[in-house]
């Protein structure tokens, strides 16, 4: 006898979905079911096929009833989100912006997740996929992408409604590899080793394979000390792209120019007389110098985090913030052009190492899509709760101190180099 919800009073108006893949070990089904009935729907299932072996797909074809057809359209928004496509597909509605920097009323609000869109009788890919854009179409060229809000150009085509567009969400590994060891987002019981070294395998993995990973720091990386560690994965080739914020570059600067961070001796711990002068005149002397590579170039700047970026041709971003002291001239002080920078930059990023930045993290946590493998490494475990609760939730946590992560991190690679 096929399952069904709760009845509910005049439940008339229907639509059927299907929903295909690994959707039983993913808990895909349960939550879609869950999405039905919390917002006031009633489902039955028609037809379920569950695959025998973890390698095989599963299928189900759901019955959905809602007591409007307004609530209804709602039900099936937010369950095609979770990859449940209804079964008579149709075209995606195109809608011509005619206003610059907004989207057409109803426009379809991505996700990071793989997405489809019907345009034509033909599903094309999303390109781009990144979460809380709109979906542009070029009927001329045939291709869909993800644009952001401000980029919207009047005349332009946007996905309205969900009619058209099915997600593909991402199946959960068949392998027992990556972030198998961390099956709840964040704890401060995990086991450290065993995640340092799964990190220690992906930067090596990057590596060998050509892919990119990216550091997306904050300034507690050089309060802690952590400066020659993140220096030895530059040198080495484990680090490919830098994000971080003036604070980071100003305090590795000092620290290189001073010794201090935050006029603290980062070798002893003393606190100096007039030390917390140093940051600014860290910054003063970097822009007399006309930036940190003109300092690097000339001399001046010769250890530290920027040096190594310099020197071994690593690509930095340092996006500012409405507190930034100078700030150093390679700071992009416009947000959006900082963010439109940061889009660009992530489009090769395979692996992404978040430490010890909320805003930063975030940031980036928006910029990218599911299937790129996101760690965050902060003493605070809300770090990386607000990463999931906005949607970043292939982000893992390790709720550790910054240094001796990174210490143990630069052991465990040298001990795989060795291997």
């Amino acid at each position: 006898m096929p399952a069904r919800s709760a009845p509910i009073a005049g439940d008339g108006h229907v639509e059927r979905v299907e929903l295909a893949g690994h959707i039983i070990d993913s808990l895909l089904l349960p939550k879609v079911l869950d999405f039905i009935t919390a917002a006031g729907g009633n489902f039955r299932i028609e037809k379920i096929s569950i695959g025998h072996d973890r390698s095989d797909p599963s299928y189900a074809l759901i019955e959905v009833r809602a007591p409007t057809a307004d609530r209804l359209q709602q039900i099936l928004a937010d369950i095609a989100d979770h990859g449940a496509t209804p079964l008579h597909t149709q075209d995606a509605r195109l809608v011509t912006a005619d206003i610059a920097g907004a989207f057409p009323e109803g426009f379809y609000s991505t996700t990071n997740q793989r997405t489809e869109v019907r345009i034509g009788g033909r599903w094309i890919e999303v390109q781009d996929q990144e979460m809380d854009c709109g979906v542009l179409i070029d009927s001329t060229a045939n291709t869909a992408k993800c644009q952001a809000m401000t980029d919207v150009k009047v005349g332009e085509q946007y996905v309205v409604g969900h009619a058209g567009v099915r997600v593909l969400p991402e199946a959960r590994e068949m392998q027992p590899q990556g972030f198998e060891f961390m099956n709840s987002t964040v704890s401060t019981e995990k086991p450290k080793g065993v995640a340092i070294r799964q990190v220690a395998t992906e930067l090596i993995r990057a590596k060998q394979e050509g892919g990119k990973a990216l550091l997306v720091g904050g300034p507690a990386i050089i309060h802690t000390g952590s400066v020659e560690h993140v220096s030895t994965l530059i040198r080495r080739g484990y680090i490919h792209r830098l994000f971080a914020g003036n604070a980071l570059a100003t305090h590795d600067i000092e620290q290189a120019l001073f010794g201090t961070s935050l006029g603290v001796r980062l070798d002893s711990g003393d606190i100096l007389e007039a030390g917390h002068e140093h940051h600014l005149r860290a910054i003063n002397r970097i822009r007399r110098l006309g930036g940190i590579r003109r300092a690097v170039e000339r001399g001046e700047l010769k250890s530290g985090i920027m040096y190594e970026c310099v020197k071994n041709n690593i690509d930095f971003l340092l996006a500012g913030s409405i507190r930034d002291d100078g700030p150093l001239p390679e700071v992009i002080t416009d947000v959006l052009v900082a963010q439109a920078q940061m889009r660009e930059r992530i489009r090769d990023v395979t692996f992404c190492l978040m430490v010890a930045t909320t805003l930063h993290s975030i940031a980036v946590g928006n910029l990218l899509p599911a299937w790129v493998k996101v760690v965050c490494v902060d003493i605070n475990p809300s770090t990386v709760i607000k990463l999931a609760d906005r949607g970043s939730f292939q982000t893992v946590g390790l709720v550790t101190d910054v240094e001796p992560f990174f210490r143990s991190l630069v052991n465990e690679v040298e001990r795989m180099e060795k291997k």
